[in-house]
C-alpha cells in the first residue's frame, strides 16, 4: 500500500473514532441533569471539532499536487 493510501486510512479511522466520541458527548449532554455535566459535554464536543479541524489541516498539508 502506498503512503497516501495509508494516510487516508489513518484519517478515516481518526474521523470514525472522533465521531464516536462526539456522539457520546451529545448523548451525555442530552441526558445531563445539571449544568456542570452539560458544560463538560460541551467542552468534549468543542475538543472533537478542534481535533477534526486539526486533522483536516494536517491532511491538506500532506496532499501531493496533482
Amino acid at each position: 500500500m502506498d503512503e497516501p493510501t495509508d494516510f487516508r486510512r489513518l484519517f478515516h479511522d481518526l474521523n470514525n473514532h472522533l465521531g464516536v466520541i462526539l456522539s457520546n458527548a451529545e448523548l451525555l449532554k442530552e441526558k445531563a441533569t445539571d449544568e456542570k455535566s452539560r458544560s463538560r459535554a460541551t467542552r468534549i464536543e468543542e475538543g472533537v471539532f478542534e481535533a477534526l479541524s486539526t486533522a483536516r489541516a494536517i491532511q491538506s498539508k500532506l496532499k501531493t499536487p496533482e
